[in-house]
């Protein structure tokens, strides 16, 4: 067993009373993976490790990312600076598609090498959980080796990683002038094959003008669907694509960007409990400003979960106290809604808020002890990462 004693301020989401709650002087003993006991002046327990009177929280649950590719595209980040957009850079064989060469002749541990090294990095800005998608190999071989990877590094990581299937990523080259057969590739042979092999939770699509269309974006999750794999949709990110609307007709578990959502869409995605995950950090680093509109999601019920959207084109962000920031500063959340996204509700669209994303009885020990006293200051410090250590199923993971 392990004691967290000297706890200054324990923020976490409360399944009793359905809000953000705020504890204070508090401990907590861990029992192997999980949490056994929190309250005031416990018993005495040989392991302890001291606070100092700082915050603490759950652990960051991100559920929303791309973390299987081989190089960087910085040279798109400058080309952007020059005046391109994500739309003519994919047009003229950039973005997903550049991606795809290298990994499809990569040899496996490479994959896995430096999937590894960008788990290591999630852990330090108190990630303890990760949703990881394939999509950049975009053929049966390449998209198997993906999401073997992520299997191989999960079973020895301390991280937790949560495989999406996203061959609906993009159509590759070969398949330039013939979408539809690539349709039937990712419905009659990927689809099956990640089933049989039970490599994936997830099947994601891009449904967006240039890549999926809503009627091949419904085959694919309806198929994925019968073949046990949950519906995720990236929707609705450069046009309204009426993907929202897709998305709560299937009963997706979440619709992901949301940047250009209508009222249609958003009441969609209510009536149908479709949670949106919002990623700011990919409209900041587009440098663009069309962010997604929390305030009318918020009102209209739905519920929000916030993710990195960590990919090598659009989004180099492993951050989530970074992504908070963004959050309060463009979003306009407060802090408490904006911890719970990360959290709990972000827990909820992996389907495992009954394990993870708060401080409860019962619960994983997933923990984040900060070196800084209240929830305000996670926000408020942009450019630095003010983690003191980071706890993974009641063991130590991370010491700054």
């Amino acid at each position: 067993m392990i004691k967290l004693e000297n706890i200054g301020n324990l923020v976490t989401y409360n399944s009793i009373s359905g809000l953000m709650d705020t504890f204070k002087d508090v401990e907590i003993i861990i029992d192997n993976e999980f949490i056994l006991e929190i309250g005031k002046d416990l018993r005495n327990i040989d392991s302890v490790i001291d606070c100092n009177n700082k915050l603490v929280t759950p652990g960051f649950v991100d559920p929303h990312t791309h973390p299987v590719f081989l190089n960087s595209r910085e040279d798109e980040f400058h080309m952007r600076l020059e005046g391109s957009t994500y739309e003519k850079i994919a047009a003229s064989g950039g973005g997903i598609r550049s991606s795809i060469f290298d990994l499809r002749n990569a040899d496996i541990s490479d994959i896995i090498s430096k999937l590894k090294s960008r788990m290591d990095r999630f852990l330090t800005s108190g990630t303890t959980t990760v949703e990881c998608k394939s999509g950049y190999g975009l053929n049966t071989e390449s998209e198997l080796k993906s999401l073997k990877a992520i299997k191989e590094v999960n079973d020895y990581h301390p991280i937790d990683m949560i495989p999406t299937f996203m061959g609906a990523h993009a159509f590759p080259h070969e398949y330039e002038k013939n979408h539809e057969g690539y349709v039937k590739l990712i419905c009659n042979e990927m689809i099956p094959e990640v089933a049989e092999q039970g490599i994936a939770v997830f099947n994601d699509v891009f449904c967006e003008k240039g890549y999926f269309s809503q009627e091949q974006a419904r085959k694919i999750l309806n198929v994925g669907k019968k073949y046990g794999l949950i519906p995720r949709i990236h929707a609705d990110e450069f046009q309204n694509s009426k993907s929202a609307e897709i998305a709560g007709e299937i009963k997706s578990i979440s619709a992901d960007h949301l940047m250009m959502v209508s009222e249609e869409g958003i009441k969609s995605l209510y009536e149908n409990n479709v949670i949106a995950t919002l990623l700011p950090g990919t409209t900041f680093f587009l440098g663009q400003s069309n962010y997604a509109p929390y305030t009318k999601l918020k009102e209209a019920g739905v519920e929000i979960a916030l993710a990195t959207d960590f990919n090598p084109g659009s989004c180099n962000i492993q951050s989530m106290p970074f992504i908070i920031s963004l959050a309060c500063l463009y979003l306009k959340m407060n802090i408490l809604d904006a911890v719970k996204a990360c959290t709990y509700t972000s827990a909820k669209s992996l389907m495992l808020e009954d394990t993870i994303g708060s401080i409860e009885e019962g619960k994983k020990a997933d923990l984040i002890i900060w070196d800084i006293n209240k929830i305000e200051e996670v926000s408020y410090s942009v450019d630095f990462n003010p983690i003191s250590s980071v706890i993974k199923n009641g063991t130590e993971v991370f010491t700054a």
